[in-house]
C-alpha cells in the first residue's frame, strides 16, 4: 500500500478492481470537451480547507452569471482565489463531520434553523402540488409548477434569515438558490445543482451569516434536509439526470453526500466501506451516516446487481479505509465535477465569488 500523500491516487488503485470511466457525456456541441486522462485525477493533490473570508462594507453586490466557457476559463477559476477558497470550503463542511453522527446532539444557529425551515417549506410545496398524469417515465411537468413557485418566493425566503443590512444581497443569493434543485426547461437534476447548493453555502459564509462553528450543522441538519428534499422531487417527479455517466458515474444525481458520508466514518472501529455490502449495517445505520443512506436508497431504486449498476461505488468498497474513500472522492470531485466544462458552464460569477 502506498504512502498517503500529494500524489497518493486515492481510492482509485487501492481498489485491486477498479476501472477508468470510459464513458462521459455528451456536451452541447458548441462547447468544447476537455478530455483529461484519469491520471490526472490520480497524480492530483488532495484538495485541503481553507478559511472562507468575510467580506465587508461597503456592498456591492450584483447579479451573478455564467463566465466558464472554454477548458482555459475553467483554468483560471482553479488558479484563482475564489477557485480555491471554494472547494477549500467544501472540504472544511467535509473535515468537520469527522465522526459525527447525524442524530448526534449539534449546535444550530438561528440561520442554521432557518434554512432547515426554508427546505421543509420547500419538501411541503410538493404535497401540495402533486404529480401530474403522464406516460412518460422521465419528466413529470408538475415539477414546473413547484419550481415556478421556488422562484417566485426566493427573495422571501432569503428575507427570513438575512439581517437587515444584508437584504440588498438577495440580488446575489438568489440566482444561487433557484437553480440549486434542478432544471424548469429540462426537468433534470445533477452535481452541478448540487454544486451550485454548496456555493449558495460559500456565499452565506462570505457574508459572515454562516460561521466555522455551524459547519458540523451545515452538514448534518442543512444538507441532509437539502438531500431529503431532492431525493422526494426525483421520486415524485421524475428528474432527468442531468449529464449522467450512466453506470460510470458515481451517483445519477449527487457527489458531496459520498464526500461528507465517507468523511464522518473516518476512524469507526467496526464500519468499514465494505460495510455497504450488509443489509444490516444499511439497515441499522443509513439514519445515521450520509453514505450508507446514499447506498441503500441506490439499492432501492435500482434494480439488479449492485456491481452491475454502481460498478464505481462497489469498486471504492474495496479501499481498505475511509480516510482514502474520502481524500479520493474529493480529488474526484474536483477533477469529475469542478473541471468539467459541461457541468461548470452554468456556474455563477459575481461579488461574493469573483471572476478576476
Amino acid at each position: 500500500m502506498q504512502p498517503e500523500d500529494s500524489k497518493s491516487p486515492g481510492f482509485p488503485i487501492a481498489s485491486p478492481n477498479f476501472r477508468a470511466p470510459t464513458h462521459r457525456p455528451t456536451p452541447a456541441a458548441s462547447i468544447p470537451v476537455d478530455v483529461r486522462p484519469s491520471q490526472s485525477m490520480i497524480l492530483s493533490p488532495v484538495p485541503q480547507p481553507q478559511r472562507v473570508s468575510v467580506v465587508s462594507p461597503p456592498y456591492h453586490f450584483q447579479v451573478p452569471s455564467k463566465r466558464i466557457r472554454s477548458p482555459d476559463d475553467l483554468r483560471h477559476f482553479h488558479d484563482s482565489d475564489s477557485g480555491r477558497n471554494f472547494i477549500g470550503f467544501i472540504v472544511a463542511l467535509s473535515e468537520s463531520t469527522r465522526g459525527r453522527k447525524i442524530s448526534d446532539p449539534c449546535y444550530a444557529s438561528d440561520t442554521v434553523n432557518s434554512i432547515v425551515s426554508i427546505l421543509d417549506t420547500l419538501i411541503q410545496w410538493i404535497d401540495d402540488i402533486p404529480p401530474a398524469r403522464m406516460a412518460s417515465r422521465y419528466g413529470n411537468l408538475s415539477y414546473r409548477t413547484w419550481h415556478a413557485r421556488m422562484v417566485e418566493n426566493s427573495d422571501s425566503l432569503m428575507l427570513r434569515f438575512l439581517p437587515e443590512d444584508l437584504h440588498s444581497a438577495t440580488v446575489e443569493l438568489v440566482p444561487y438558490f433557484t437553480d440549486s434543485f434542478g432544471n424548469s426547461t429540462r426537468i433534470d437534476y445533477g452535481t452541478g445543482h448540487e454544486t451550485q447548493f454548496a456555493a449558495w453555502l460559500y456565499c452565506l459564509a462570505k457574508l459572515g451569516i454562516i460561521k466555522e462553528e455551524d459547519y458540523p450543522a451545515v452538514v448534518v441538519r442543512v444538507f441532509v434536509k437539502y438531500l431529503e428534499l431532492m431525493r422526494k422531487l426525483q421520486l415524485v417527479y421524475c428528474l432527468e439526470p442531468a449529464g449522467s455517466h450512466g453506470v460510470w458515474g458515481l451517483d445519477d444525481y449527487h457527489f458531496l453526500s459520498f464526500v461528507f458520508g465517507s468523511s464522518q466514518l473516518i476512524d469507526h472501529k467496526y464500519l468499514k466501506p465494505k460495510s455497504i455490502h450488509s443489509e444490516d449495517i444499511l439497515d441499522s445505520f443509513s439514519n445515521d451516516y450520509l453514505y450508507f443512506s446514499c447506498i441503500s436508497f441506490i439499492k432501492k431504486v435500482k434494480k439488479g446487481p449492485f456491481s452491475e449498476h454502481s460498478p464505481l461505488l462497489d469498486d471504492i468498497s474495496g479501499v481498505p479505509t475511509w480516510n482514502k474513500v474520502n481524500s479520493g472522492l474529493l480529488k474526484m470531485y474536483k477533477v469529475e465535477v469542478l473541471e468539467k466544462v459541461p457541468i461548470m458552464q452554468h456556474f455563477l460569477f459575481g461579488w461574493l465569488i469573483k471572476w478576476n
